[in-house]
């Protein structure tokens, strides 16, 4: 079972898809940040495996900008 920083990454990145697809472009800079800040912390507490499922959900917030 993943760890909850990570589990709340993969909802951040979840989130800011939507508000991008959805949302004002204020809406969509706040929830990428938070994103942001939630992949950071993460990473630091995770597994390899997971680190790696990190940097793809990096490469979408990145994507998104």
């Amino acid at each position: 079972m993943a760890n909850r920083l990570f589990q709340q990454a993969r909802q951040y990145v979840e989130l800011a898809k939507e508000t991008a697809a959805t949302g004002t472009v204020e809406e969509k800079n706040e929830t990428i940040q938070k994103a942001k800040n939630a992949l950071s912390s993460a990473y630091a507490n995770t597994t390899t495996a997971e680190q790696a499922q990190l940097h793809e959900l990096q490469n979408e917030l990145d994507q998104l900008e």
